[in-house]
């Protein structure tokens, strides 16, 4: 962390924009955009030379990426699964999460009073990490700007949709079929194997005369789950994930 009451880059602050562009990945045209993303209220000459306003364009920057690849890569999601995602994506603790994996919290410029807590707020790190998208994009443009994004943030939208409604796929599957087919999956038991006390259930998902891949689980609510992502992941000609054999 540095103290810093000019919002330019001079020999001091040279080292640490040159540390942070390692970290990003990302080089800079103009230093004065990376500089102001680092530049936190309290170590800026005044407030307009600090990264608030950086802040307020990378939020919307970051709602608008993440809403796209979301609406791309789940088709079959409801509006209300595809919210729920985004609001976990793109909430103060994830942008904080990516920015300490970063170790940004090393190239913030704070004021004197802010240097002497143990730890860096985590409200800060996540400012820190939209400012850092506004300043890609103001320095590089939109594209720029998405590949950042989607680099650090699509492993977090896939942890986000296991974490939200990865033990969901029923749900799933039935909002598409009441949707597209007008009818309720059933779930038909296949097959079963092992002792009493451990037993494995063979279970496929039907939508009206077909049935699709069915999958093995430890229990028929496990088998069922994974027979459903057979089925969701069918009707998007992907490959199911979960064998039958």
């Amino acid at each position: 962390m540095l103290h810093a009451s000019v919002p330019e880059p001079d020999s001091e602050t040279t080292p640490l924009l040159e540390d942070c562009e390692r970290r990003l990945g990302v080089r800079f045209s103009n230093k004065s955009l990376l500089l102001a993303a680092l530049t936190h209220a309290s170590g800026a000459l005044h407030r307009l030379a600090s990264n608030e306003r950086l802040e307020f364009l990378g939020d919307a920057i970051l709602g608008e990426v993440v809403c796209d690849l979301l609406y791309h890569s789940y088709p079959n999601y409801l509006e209300g699964d595809l919210t729920k995602i985004k609001s976990i994506v793109v909430s103060r603790q994830t942008c904080s999460r990516i920015s300490r994996s970063l170790g940004l919290e090393e190239c913030l410029i704070l004021g004197k009073g802010m240097t002497t807590h143990p730890h860096v707020p985590v409200s800060l790190l996540a400012d820190v990490f939209e400012s850092l998208i506004a300043a890609i994009y103001l320095d590089a443009g939109h594209e720029a700007a998405r590949e950042f994004i989607i680099r650090f943030v699509a492993p977090e939208i896939e942890s986000a949709v296991d974490g939200t409604l990865g033990s969901n796929y029923k749900s799933l599957l039935q909002q598409l079929a009441q949707r597209e087919y007008n009818t309720t999956p059933t779930y038909q038991l296949l097959d079963e194997k092992g002792p009493d006390h451990s037993k494995c259930f063979k279970i496929a998902a039907r939508i009206g005369s077909h049935q699709y891949q069915p999958a093995w689980g430890r229990n028929k609510k496990e088998a069922e789950q994974r027979a459903a992502r057979n089925a969701l992941c069918q009707l998007q000609n992907e490959s199911p994930p979960y064998p039958s054999d």
